[in-house]
């Protein structure tokens, strides 16, 4: 315990915001198909709930001790969509209330007390294009930590029709390089630009806008929404085709890895042709877990940086030529003579090892360790950077 004390005046405390970021990529492999059991078509990494309102996604499969959280995934479309009248929907209520939630969390609401709908260009109470039916990443707090790094989110997926029903059907839940089943190329979507134009008008904290174009981004090419802090992508269903797949057979349910889902055609009218299995019939005819499967099934890759926000409060311990030449441990006196003086003249040598920051009432709250001992006499002076993370 320290006998000496010396005050740190205000200019020798001072505070500090550091940023940590990690670089978090993940796979479509991972989310759609490392972890699947051939023939069963069942996937050990996904979680589905009896509740049936999202899927949670995993790393490993979800019963290992080793697995971990990566992200959940649902959908849901206003009250006031198109799709909300749409006879014979399944899970209607829930979709909307799943948009009405995330949109009620993330938007907030207007000055009459009405949920605000997700918004392209980032306008809440404007007249902006509205996205009325999304579907909804939210990553997990493992890997966000403290935000999602502005511009640094990229999502690539398959957005295209697919092939003809029942190609690659024992292939599902397989994310199938050849991407010629589908009528394009991935599409890349990115926060472009967003270091410098987040958006604040959102009680969830920061966002930015998603494009799929990194020349001069604009509201036409706006798909969805990315809030920071609270680690949730929002995106327009509508970025997916709604072309159907063609040459099946009437009332047959086909698993097809490029399309969103399982559907038996009954709106046919008894006669082979086009199934309605495009992103608006997997949004009235499926649950919200198939959808979701189906986006998965279309990752490629998803890759963002995260960011861990350290404080500090820095100290300056300041040593002086007149301060600390004498140890305050009882060894340092043999029979009151200093040991490390032969002769009698000469100057008291200390060497410092130990910072002790104490309270105002001499209560010691904060340690630190020199990694090698500092010799301190009268001749020279110190001055120690402590810094106190948190």
């Amino acid at each position: 315990m320290a006998t000496t004390f010396k005050t740190f005046l205000n200019g020798d405390v001072t505070n500090a915001r550091t940023l940590l970021h990690e670089a978090i990529p993940i796979t479509g492999t991972i989310v759609s198909g490392t972890y699947n059991s051939e023939g069963t078509g069942d996937e050990y990494n996904i979680k589905n709930y009896s509740h049936g309102m999202f899927q949670s996604v995993y790393d490993y499969p979800y019963l290992s001790s080793s697995a971990n959280h990566i992200f959940d995934i649902t959908c849901g479309y206003s009250s006031d969509s198109s799709l909300s009248g749409t006879s014979e929907t399944t899970q209607q209520a829930k979709k909307i209330n799943i948009y009405n939630q995330m949109a009620q969390v993330l938007m907030g609401h207007d000055q009459d007390g009405n949920i605000q709908k997700f918004d392209r260009d980032g306008n809440i109470a404007g007249g902006g294009t509205k996205i009325s039916e999304a579907f909804f990443m939210n990553f997990a707090r493992l890997l966000v930590k403290d935000e999602i790094k502005k511009g640094s989110f990229e999502i690539v997926l398959y957005t295209g029709s697919g092939g003809n029903a029942g190609e690659n059907t024992d292939n599902y839940n397989k994310l199938d390089p050849d991407q010629s089943l589908y009528s394009g190329s991935a599409l890349t979507i990115s926060d472009y630009g967003a270091v410098n134009s987040y958006k604040v008008n959102s009680p969830a904290g920061e966002y930015g806008l998603l494009y799929t174009s990194s020349a001069t981004p604009n509201t036409e090419s706006g798909v969805g929404l990315l809030f920071y802090q609270a680690g949730v992508a929002v995106l327009t269903a509508s970025i997916f085709s709604n072309e159907p797949t063609t040459g099946h057979t009437e009332g047959v349910t086909t698993k097809h890895w490029c399309n969103f889902g399982d559907f038996t055609d009954t709106r046919v009218g008894g006669e082979a042709g086009d199934r309605e299995d495009g992103v608006v019939g997997c949004l009235t005819g499926s649950t919200i877990q198939v959808f979701g499967g189906g986006v998965r099934h279309r990752l490629k890759n998803v890759q963002f940086n995260n960011t861990t926000e350290l404080n500090s409060t820095i100290y300056f311990c300041r040593v002086n030529h007149n301060d600390f030449n004498y140890s305050s441990n009882p060894t340092y006196l043999s029979a009151s003579q200093i040991r490390c003086k032969e002769v009698p003249q000469d100057t008291p040598v200390t060497y410092i090892t130990t910072v002790g920051l104490y309270s105002a009432d001499n209560a010691l709250l904060a340690v630190a360790k020199l990694s090698e001992p500092l010799k301190k006499d009268p001749t020279n002076e110190l001055t120690l950077r402590v810094r106190l993370d948190y």
